[in-house]
């Protein structure tokens, strides 16, 4: 089990080289400290066997459709050759912010009112189509004729350039899930509405989709008359349940013997390396499990009934698909406070950065926009009190369901075998209402 915590801790690194950069010591690590991969073993171990344990048939059936189709080209082609493959137009668009990154979009264009999808933490646009272009709300909205737009944020794999930073700068990666919200959602809001001549959008999130249109619409509520509807799957702020993210927390000693080990920089970067370990050790029930489904699990929680086998081997050809470890820090942050504020320098800091000795919370009472929020009993990332806290406190909360499946988990609002019947066509009734004239 030592050996297997190790490996995925592996995955999670990403050695950063110094390439002209001003404020950064170039640190390599060279194996996991023993101290760090027996915190992880204690605090994952025992799930992970009692996962095997007691799902070992159901983990067996999965793997044997996983073999079956991993021999399927999709696995290896990028969402441009996925679309075209499908018979979709796609165009690829860049938008730089503000503050100079250089973000990717993918649109399918349509004569439709224009819809904008957010993925969530480690993910990129190519998650809303690799369960297949008959379940993929992606290959959904395109087919109901609506322009769909596939955003990506800061530091996942289709977003790694800035005007003057590399992606080898820790520079590069200073960033949380508040800027995501602060500067990279409005500048492709901004460019869609201009691109299309439209005054608002549809905008349709997953997991930290939700969290980057929270901090967008309350620090910047200007935007709130951009937005027709906001469509939360899995809307995340306050309480994270996530095993993995509490971990981030700083008050886990895990924290310090990470930033000890290494220059933490990014977290699970899409590379030869990952790719080349998700192929090789989802080769045995077991290490499926432990590897490649954990990914997941840990930071998501496991809802095998609804494991999509058949597409598991294009879902793991483009998910993980990085993001900044300061992301997973701010959340962190969250895990322990309870509250939804902004990210914690500490006091001299937080000072001089806010004027105040903490950080200060996101008022979501000045989201006024339209907001549908969907959910799962199981879900691991935003329990029922975060829900309920979140939903509280919007000013214009239209639609508050709850997936009616009892075991629909975090990763099944993307992934989910039955993801269209248990929710997409109930997001695309909605949606249709709200783009009518």
């Amino acid at each position: 089990m030592h050996y297997f915590i190790a490996l995925l801790m592996c995955l999670f690194i990403n050695e950063i080289r110094s390439e002209k950069c001003t404020s950064f010591q170039q640190k390599i690590i060279t194996k996991i400290p023993e101290k760090l991969a027996n915190v992880i073993n204690n605090t994952f171990g025992s799930i992970i066997n009692r996962v095997l344990n007691k799902d070992k048939s159901i983990i067996e059936s999965i793997y044997e459709k996983y073999i079956n189709a991993s021999n399927t080209e999709d696995k290896n082609l990028n969402i441009t050759q996925l679309l075209n493959k499908y018979g979709y137009p796609v165009e690829q668009h860049e938008v730089t912010t503000s503050d100079g990154y250089i973000l990717t979009m993918f649109r399918i264009p349509n004569n439709g009112p224009p819809v904008l999808l957010m993925h969530g933490a480690l993910s990129s646009s190519d998650d809303f189509l690799t369960i297949g272009s008959n379940s993929g709300l992606g290959y959904l909205l395109a087919d109901a004729g609506y322009d769909v737009w596939l955003g990506n944020a800061r530091g996942n794999q289709h977003s790694r350039r800035h005007i003057t930073l590399s992606p080898s700068c820790a520079e590069f990666w200073d960033f949380s899930w508040d800027e995501h919200g602060r500067y990279d959602l409005p500048a492709k809001i901004d460019y869609i509405l201009n691109k299309t001549g439209e005054e608002q959008l549809i905008f349709v999130s997953h997991s930290m989709g939700s969290t980057m249109y929270f901090v967008c619409c309350s620090s910047l509520p200007e935007y709130n008359a951009k937005i027709k509807l906001m469509v939360a799957l899995s809307a995340v702020a306050f309480n994270i349940g996530s095993p993995l993210l509490r971990i981030f927390s700083p008050a886990n000693p895990v924290l310090t013997e990470l930033a000890k080990a290494v220059g933490l920089y990014e977290l699970l970067p899409r590379n030869a390396l990952l790719q080349y370990l998700t192929d090789t050790f989802c080769g045995t029930p077991a290490t499926a499990t432990l590897v490649c489904g954990n990914i997941l699990f840990l930071f998501a929680g496991a809802d095998y009934s609804q494991v999509n086998a058949t597409a598991l081997p294009v879902i793991f050809g483009h998910y993980p698909a990085g993001m900044g470890t300061k992301v997973a820090l701010h959340y962190g942050q969250l895990a322990l406070t309870g509250k939804f504020s902004r990210y914690d320098y500490g006091f001299f800091e937080n000072l001089i950065m806010y004027g105040s000795l903490t950080p200060p919370d996101y008022e979501l009472d000045k989201i006024t926009s339209p907001v549908a929020i969907y959910y799962a009993t199981k879900d691991r990332v935003t329990p029922q009190a975060s829900v309920d806290a979140i939903s509280s406190r919007l000013g214009n909360v239209v639609k508050l369901t709850r997936v009616p499946y009892d075991d629909f988990s975090h990763a099944d609002f993307l992934f989910a075998r039955d993801v269209k019947e248990l929710l997409y066509d109930d997001v695309l009734d909605l949606i249709y209402k709200y783009s009518q004239p």
